[in-house]
Protein backbone atom coordinates (compact mmCIF):
# COMPACT_ATOMS: atom_id res chain seq x y z
CA UNK A 1 0.00 0.00 0.00
CA UNK A 2 3.32 2.12 0.38
CA UNK A 3 2.67 4.75 -2.46
CA UNK A 4 6.30 6.39 -2.13
CA UNK A 5 9.64 5.21 -1.77
CA UNK A 6 10.54 7.31 1.25
CA UNK A 7 7.33 5.42 3.10
CA UNK A 8 8.27 3.08 5.88
CA UNK A 9 6.24 0.57 7.20
CA UNK A 10 4.55 2.73 10.15
CA UNK A 11 3.61 5.37 7.32
CA UNK A 12 1.83 2.67 5.42
CA UNK A 13 -0.08 1.48 8.94
CA UNK A 14 -1.21 5.41 9.33
CA UNK A 15 -2.29 5.69 6.16
CA UNK A 16 -4.10 2.27 6.38
CA UNK A 17 -5.77 3.66 9.16
CA UNK A 18 -6.74 7.09 8.10
CA UNK A 19 -8.39 5.17 5.18
CA UNK A 20 -10.73 2.92 7.36
CA UNK A 21 -11.45 6.09 9.55
CA UNK A 22 -12.62 7.76 6.33
CA UNK A 23 -14.44 4.53 4.62
CA UNK A 24 -16.49 4.70 7.96
CA UNK A 25 -16.86 8.55 8.91
CA UNK A 26 -16.53 10.72 5.58
CA UNK A 27 -17.34 8.37 2.42
CA UNK A 28 -20.85 7.76 3.18
CA UNK A 29 -21.56 11.09 4.34
CA UNK A 30 -19.72 13.29 1.89
CA UNK A 31 -23.05 13.30 -0.13
CA UNK A 32 -24.92 14.84 2.22
CA UNK A 33 -22.14 17.25 3.47
CA UNK A 34 -22.01 18.66 -0.37
CA UNK A 35 -25.85 19.03 -0.39
CA UNK A 36 -25.52 20.84 2.74
CA UNK A 37 -22.59 23.07 0.99
CA UNK A 38 -20.81 22.41 4.96
CA UNK A 39 -18.83 20.01 6.53
CA UNK A 40 -19.60 19.72 9.79
CA UNK A 41 -17.18 20.98 13.00
CA UNK A 42 -18.24 17.66 14.58
CA UNK A 43 -16.02 15.74 11.55
CA UNK A 44 -13.47 17.95 12.84
CA UNK A 45 -13.46 16.71 16.10
CA UNK A 46 -13.05 13.19 15.18
CA UNK A 47 -10.14 14.32 12.85
CA UNK A 48 -8.99 15.52 16.33
CA UNK A 49 -9.59 12.78 18.40
CA UNK A 50 -7.63 10.29 16.13
CA UNK A 51 -4.65 11.92 15.74
CA UNK A 52 -5.47 13.40 12.09
CA UNK A 53 -5.06 17.56 12.64
CA UNK A 54 -1.59 18.89 12.64
CA UNK A 55 0.40 15.58 13.50
CA UNK A 56 3.71 17.86 12.58
CA UNK A 57 3.34 19.60 15.85
CA UNK A 58 5.67 19.13 18.87
CA UNK A 59 4.45 16.96 21.08
CA UNK A 60 4.71 19.70 23.81
CA UNK A 61 1.68 21.53 22.27
CA UNK A 62 0.09 17.92 22.24
CA UNK A 63 0.87 16.79 18.79
CA UNK A 64 2.64 14.29 17.20
CA UNK A 65 5.68 15.29 16.15
CA UNK A 66 5.60 13.44 12.57
CA UNK A 67 7.74 14.39 9.84
CA UNK A 68 5.77 16.16 6.66
CA UNK A 69 5.53 12.57 4.98
CA UNK A 70 2.22 12.14 7.26
CA UNK A 71 0.82 15.52 5.89
CA UNK A 72 1.24 14.27 2.17
CA UNK A 73 -0.30 11.03 3.43
CA UNK A 74 -3.38 13.09 4.83
CA UNK A 75 -3.38 15.12 2.16
CA UNK A 76 -3.96 12.05 -0.16
CA UNK A 77 -6.50 10.83 1.67
CA UNK A 78 -8.91 13.47 1.73
CA UNK A 79 -8.68 14.01 -1.45
CA UNK A 80 -9.35 10.37 -2.70
CA UNK A 81 -12.28 10.71 -0.81
CA UNK A 82 -13.27 14.53 -2.12
CA UNK A 83 -12.30 17.47 -3.10
CA UNK A 84 -13.66 19.24 -0.63
CA UNK A 85 -11.90 18.07 1.88
CA UNK A 86 -9.33 20.14 1.07
CA UNK A 87 -10.22 22.71 3.91
CA UNK A 88 -8.43 20.27 6.18
CA UNK A 89 -4.79 20.56 4.26
CA UNK A 90 -5.06 24.06 4.88
CA UNK A 91 -5.74 23.89 8.17
CA UNK A 92 -2.87 21.12 8.66
CA UNK A 93 -0.16 21.98 5.96
CA UNK A 94 -0.34 26.00 5.49
CA UNK A 95 -1.87 28.15 8.36
CA UNK A 96 -0.85 25.99 11.66
CA UNK A 97 3.03 25.61 10.43
CA UNK A 98 2.55 29.85 10.40
CA UNK A 99 2.15 29.42 14.11
CA UNK A 100 4.77 26.72 14.40
CA UNK A 101 7.50 28.88 12.71
CA UNK A 102 6.71 32.28 14.07
CA UNK A 103 4.50 32.42 16.89
CA UNK A 104 5.29 33.20 20.16
CA UNK A 105 5.35 30.42 22.99
CA UNK A 106 2.60 32.33 24.50
CA UNK A 107 0.65 31.79 20.91
CA UNK A 108 1.87 28.07 20.80
CA UNK A 109 0.20 27.16 24.01
CA UNK A 110 -2.73 28.93 23.52
CA UNK A 111 -3.54 27.78 19.72
CA UNK A 112 -1.70 24.66 19.44
CA UNK A 113 -3.46 22.20 21.37
CA UNK A 114 -7.24 23.49 20.07
CA UNK A 115 -5.82 23.23 16.59
CA UNK A 116 -4.47 19.61 17.23
CA UNK A 117 -8.20 18.62 19.11
CA UNK A 118 -10.20 20.00 16.04
CA UNK A 119 -12.16 22.28 18.82
CA UNK A 120 -10.36 25.39 16.84
CA UNK A 121 -10.59 25.15 13.30
CA UNK A 122 -8.03 28.06 11.17
CA UNK A 123 -8.28 30.25 7.35
CA UNK A 124 -5.84 32.23 6.16
CA UNK A 125 -7.27 35.72 5.29
CA UNK A 126 -5.25 36.96 2.04
CA UNK A 127 -7.46 37.63 -0.90
CA UNK A 128 -9.33 40.93 -0.96
CA UNK A 129 -12.08 41.80 -3.78
CA UNK A 130 -9.11 44.33 -5.46
CA UNK A 131 -6.15 41.84 -4.76
CA UNK A 132 -5.67 38.50 -5.23
CA UNK A 133 -2.01 37.47 -6.59
CA UNK A 134 -1.39 41.03 -6.48
CA UNK A 135 -0.59 40.53 -2.43
CA UNK A 136 1.85 43.62 -1.91
CA UNK A 137 -1.63 45.84 -3.15
CA UNK A 138 -3.92 44.30 -0.20
CA UNK A 139 -6.10 47.21 1.21
CA UNK A 140 -6.69 45.69 4.81
CA UNK A 141 -5.61 47.63 7.59
CA UNK A 142 -4.40 47.37 11.12
CA UNK A 143 -2.91 50.61 13.09
CA UNK A 144 -1.51 50.04 16.66
CA UNK A 145 -3.40 51.81 19.19
CA UNK A 146 -1.98 50.87 22.51
CA UNK A 147 -1.92 47.02 23.11
CA UNK A 148 -4.25 46.79 20.45
CA UNK A 149 -4.88 46.60 16.64
CA UNK A 150 -7.64 48.41 15.07
CA UNK A 151 -8.14 46.59 11.56
CA UNK A 152 -10.83 47.73 8.87
CA UNK A 153 -11.11 45.84 5.18
CA UNK A 154 -12.59 42.98 3.56
CA UNK A 155 -11.32 39.48 2.87
CA UNK A 156 -12.81 36.81 -0.16
CA UNK A 157 -12.42 33.56 -0.84
CA UNK A 158 -11.50 32.18 2.25
CA UNK A 159 -11.22 28.67 2.46
CA UNK A 160 -12.71 27.44 5.92
CA UNK A 161 -14.11 30.99 6.17
CA UNK A 162 -17.87 29.63 8.17
CA UNK A 163 -16.17 27.14 10.24
CA UNK A 164 -13.15 28.97 11.29
CA UNK A 165 -12.06 29.77 14.88
CA UNK A 166 -8.97 31.78 14.17
CA UNK A 167 -8.25 33.96 11.12
CA UNK A 168 -4.56 34.68 10.30
CA UNK A 169 -5.54 37.94 8.62
CA UNK A 170 -3.02 39.92 6.11
CA UNK A 171 -2.77 43.30 6.52
CA UNK A 172 -0.97 46.41 5.95
CA UNK A 173 0.87 47.99 8.58
CA UNK A 174 2.93 50.71 7.21
CA UNK A 175 1.16 52.43 4.61
CA UNK A 176 3.61 54.25 4.11
CA UNK A 177 5.98 51.03 3.38
CA UNK A 178 8.42 51.42 -0.35
CA UNK A 179 8.12 48.83 -1.75
CA UNK A 180 4.52 48.18 -0.32
CA UNK A 181 5.36 44.82 0.33
CA UNK A 182 7.71 45.82 3.41
CA UNK A 183 4.57 47.15 5.25
CA UNK A 184 2.67 43.57 5.21
CA UNK A 185 2.16 41.57 9.01
CA UNK A 186 -0.11 38.75 9.88
CA UNK A 187 -2.43 39.62 12.55
CA UNK A 188 -4.43 36.36 14.00
CA UNK A 189 -8.19 37.35 14.51
CA UNK A 190 -10.18 35.32 16.99
CA UNK A 191 -14.01 34.19 16.35
CA UNK A 192 -16.17 37.05 18.44
CA UNK A 193 -13.79 39.51 18.07
CA UNK A 194 -16.09 42.69 17.87
CA UNK A 195 -15.45 44.38 14.52
CA UNK A 196 -15.24 40.88 12.89
CA UNK A 197 -18.36 39.02 11.28
CA UNK A 198 -18.23 36.62 9.04
CA UNK A 199 -20.07 37.45 5.04
CA UNK A 200 -22.08 34.99 3.08
CA UNK A 201 -21.01 31.39 2.24
CA UNK A 202 -19.94 31.66 -0.97
CA UNK A 203 -21.82 29.52 -3.99
CA UNK A 204 -19.03 27.98 -6.00
CA UNK A 205 -19.23 25.78 -9.25
CA UNK A 206 -17.30 23.14 -7.56
CA UNK A 207 -16.53 22.09 -3.80
CA UNK A 208 -19.53 22.40 -2.67
CA UNK A 209 -18.97 21.11 0.84
CA UNK A 210 -15.60 23.19 1.32
CA UNK A 211 -16.94 26.54 3.41
CA UNK A 212 -15.60 29.59 1.62
CA UNK A 213 -16.39 33.13 2.44
CA UNK A 214 -15.88 36.36 2.88
CA UNK A 215 -15.08 38.16 5.66
CA UNK A 216 -15.37 41.55 6.98
CA UNK A 217 -13.47 43.98 9.51
CA UNK A 218 -14.70 47.10 10.81
CA UNK A 219 -12.60 48.81 14.17
CA UNK A 220 -11.99 45.30 14.64
CA UNK A 221 -10.45 45.27 17.76
CA UNK A 222 -7.44 42.69 18.28
CA UNK A 223 -4.93 42.69 21.03
CA UNK A 224 -1.45 43.18 19.76
CA UNK A 225 -0.61 39.73 21.13
CA UNK A 226 -2.21 38.50 18.43
CA UNK A 227 0.62 39.52 15.54
CA UNK A 228 1.85 36.60 14.73
CA UNK A 229 5.97 37.11 13.91
CA UNK A 230 7.39 40.62 13.44
CA UNK A 231 5.42 43.77 12.45
CA UNK A 232 5.87 44.47 8.30
CA UNK A 233 7.81 41.43 7.72
CA UNK A 234 4.40 39.53 6.95
CA UNK A 235 5.17 39.19 3.05
CA UNK A 236 8.57 37.24 4.36
CA UNK A 237 6.49 34.66 5.76
CA UNK A 238 4.11 34.31 2.92
CA UNK A 239 6.77 33.85 0.60
CA UNK A 240 8.76 31.23 2.53
CA UNK A 241 5.45 28.88 3.23
CA UNK A 242 3.68 29.35 0.15
CA UNK A 243 5.66 26.91 -1.08
CA UNK A 244 4.49 24.25 1.03
CA UNK A 245 1.16 25.27 -0.29
CA UNK A 246 1.57 25.10 -3.41
CA UNK A 247 2.95 21.50 -3.36
CA UNK A 248 0.02 20.35 -0.97
CA UNK A 249 -2.25 21.84 -4.30
CA UNK A 250 0.05 19.65 -6.89
CA UNK A 251 -0.60 16.50 -4.31
CA UNK A 252 -4.41 17.14 -4.62
CA UNK A 253 -4.33 17.28 -8.29
CA UNK A 254 -2.40 13.99 -8.60
CA UNK A 255 -4.47 12.05 -6.51
CA UNK A 256 -7.45 13.50 -8.51
CA UNK A 257 -6.31 12.37 -11.61
CA UNK A 258 -5.20 8.85 -10.42
CA UNK A 259 -9.04 8.89 -9.39
CA UNK A 260 -10.61 9.93 -12.32
CA UNK A 261 -8.15 7.60 -14.31
CA UNK A 262 -9.15 4.34 -12.10
CA UNK A 263 -12.92 5.28 -12.15
CA UNK A 264 -12.74 5.90 -15.99
CA UNK A 265 -11.19 2.07 -16.64
CA UNK A 266 -13.65 0.76 -14.65
CA UNK A 267 -16.58 2.04 -16.26
CA UNK A 268 -15.11 1.71 -19.75
CA UNK A 269 -14.88 -1.75 -19.26
CA UNK A 270 -18.25 -2.45 -18.18
CA UNK A 271 -19.81 -0.27 -20.81
CA UNK A 272 -20.70 -1.84 -24.08
CA UNK A 273 -21.17 -0.55 -27.48
CA UNK A 274 -21.85 -2.16 -30.76
CA UNK A 275 -21.22 -5.51 -29.01
CA UNK A 276 -18.49 -4.76 -26.98
CA UNK A 277 -16.75 -3.29 -24.63
CA UNK A 278 -15.81 0.51 -25.04
CA UNK A 279 -12.24 -0.35 -23.05
CA UNK A 280 -11.77 -2.47 -26.88
CA UNK A 281 -11.85 0.08 -29.09
CA UNK A 282 -8.25 2.05 -30.09
CA UNK A 283 -9.36 5.14 -29.22
CA UNK A 284 -10.29 4.50 -25.59
CA UNK A 285 -7.15 2.74 -25.05
CA UNK A 286 -4.84 5.36 -26.48
CA UNK A 287 -6.45 7.89 -24.07
CA UNK A 288 -6.07 5.86 -21.34
CA UNK A 289 -2.89 5.10 -22.02
CA UNK A 290 -1.93 9.09 -22.33
CA UNK A 291 -3.53 9.62 -19.33
CA UNK A 292 -2.05 6.85 -17.32
CA UNK A 293 1.59 7.80 -18.63
CA UNK A 294 0.82 11.54 -17.67
CA UNK A 295 -0.07 10.31 -14.13
CA UNK A 296 2.87 8.14 -13.81
CA UNK A 297 5.36 11.07 -15.02
CA UNK A 298 3.32 13.39 -12.35
CA UNK A 299 3.99 11.14 -9.47
CA UNK A 300 7.53 10.27 -9.89
CA UNK A 301 8.40 14.35 -10.37
CA UNK A 302 6.05 14.96 -7.15
CA UNK A 303 8.04 12.11 -5.32
CA UNK A 304 11.42 13.47 -5.74
CA UNK A 305 9.93 16.79 -4.83
CA UNK A 306 8.60 15.88 -1.74
CA UNK A 307 12.21 14.44 -0.66
CA UNK A 308 13.82 17.79 -1.94
CA UNK A 309 10.96 19.77 0.12
CA UNK A 310 11.90 17.90 3.54
CA UNK A 311 15.19 17.99 3.14
CA UNK A 312 15.24 22.01 2.97
CA UNK A 313 16.21 22.38 -0.26
CA UNK A 314 15.35 25.63 -2.77
CA UNK A 315 12.35 24.25 -4.44
CA UNK A 316 10.54 27.37 -5.39
CA UNK A 317 11.08 26.77 -9.30
CA UNK A 318 10.01 22.71 -9.16
CA UNK A 319 7.08 23.45 -6.94
CA UNK A 320 5.67 26.05 -8.94
CA UNK A 321 6.12 23.70 -12.51
CA UNK A 322 4.46 20.90 -9.78
CA UNK A 323 1.28 23.16 -9.03
CA UNK A 324 0.74 24.51 -12.40
CA UNK A 325 1.79 21.11 -14.86
CA UNK A 326 -0.09 18.59 -12.14
CA UNK A 327 -3.03 20.79 -11.99
CA UNK A 328 -3.67 21.54 -15.87
CA UNK A 329 -3.48 17.89 -15.97
CA UNK A 330 -5.70 17.17 -14.00
CA UNK A 331 -8.37 19.69 -15.86
CA UNK A 332 -7.44 17.81 -18.99
CA UNK A 333 -7.94 14.44 -17.64
CA UNK A 334 -11.43 15.26 -16.10
CA UNK A 335 -12.28 16.41 -19.71
CA UNK A 336 -11.33 13.33 -21.29
CA UNK A 337 -12.92 11.12 -18.57
CA UNK A 338 -16.13 12.85 -18.81
CA UNK A 339 -15.83 11.89 -22.53
CA UNK A 340 -15.29 8.30 -21.88
CA UNK A 341 -18.54 7.90 -19.43
CA UNK A 342 -20.27 9.55 -22.65
CA UNK A 343 -23.71 11.44 -21.52
CA UNK A 344 -24.03 9.46 -17.98
CA UNK A 345 -20.68 11.66 -16.93
CA UNK A 346 -22.61 14.33 -17.52
CA UNK A 347 -24.75 13.27 -14.38
CA UNK A 348 -24.28 14.05 -10.89
CA UNK A 349 -24.67 10.63 -9.40
CA UNK A 350 -21.45 9.53 -11.53
CA UNK A 351 -18.20 10.97 -9.79
CA UNK A 352 -16.63 12.22 -12.48
CA UNK A 353 -19.28 15.25 -13.02
CA UNK A 354 -18.11 16.16 -9.67
CA UNK A 355 -14.27 16.01 -10.11
CA UNK A 356 -15.04 17.90 -13.33
CA UNK A 357 -16.56 20.96 -11.81
CA UNK A 358 -14.06 20.76 -8.63
CA UNK A 359 -11.03 20.05 -10.44
CA UNK A 360 -10.49 24.33 -12.30
CA UNK A 361 -10.26 26.06 -9.25
CA UNK A 362 -6.74 24.23 -8.08
CA UNK A 363 -5.28 25.78 -11.16
CA UNK A 364 -6.55 29.62 -9.93
CA UNK A 365 -6.24 29.21 -6.14
CA UNK A 366 -2.57 29.11 -3.98
CA UNK A 367 -1.31 31.41 -7.06
CA UNK A 368 -2.70 31.24 -10.67
CA UNK A 369 -0.83 29.02 -12.89
CA UNK A 370 -0.14 32.25 -14.69
CA UNK A 371 1.64 33.61 -11.27
CA UNK A 372 3.63 30.29 -11.42
CA UNK A 373 5.07 30.10 -14.63
CA UNK A 374 6.07 34.21 -13.84
CA UNK A 375 7.94 32.98 -11.13
CA UNK A 376 9.69 30.31 -13.03
CA UNK A 377 11.04 32.82 -15.96
CA UNK A 378 11.74 34.87 -13.38
CA UNK A 379 14.60 32.03 -11.48
CA UNK A 380 15.18 31.42 -15.62
CA UNK A 381 17.01 34.59 -15.90
CA UNK A 382 14.36 35.29 -18.38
Amino acid sequence: MARYRFEEEEHTMFRKSLRKFLEKEAVPQYEQWEKDRLIPKSFWRQLGDMGFLCPQVEEQYGGLGLDFRYGVIIGEEMERVGASLTGVGLHNDITVPYIEAYGTERQKQDWLPGCISGEYITAIAMTEPGAGSDLANISATAVKDGDHYIVNGQKTFITNGINSTHVLVVVKTDLKAEPKHKGISLLMVEEGTPGFTKGRKLDKVGLHAQDTSELYFEDCKVPAANLVGEENKGFTYLMEKLQQERLVVALAAQIASEDMLEMTMDYVKSRKAFGKPISAFQNTQFKLVEMATEIELGKAFLESLIEEHMAGKDVVSKVSMAKYWLTETAKKISGECMQLHGGYGYMEEYKIARRYRDIPVAAIYAGSNEIMKTIIAKRMGL
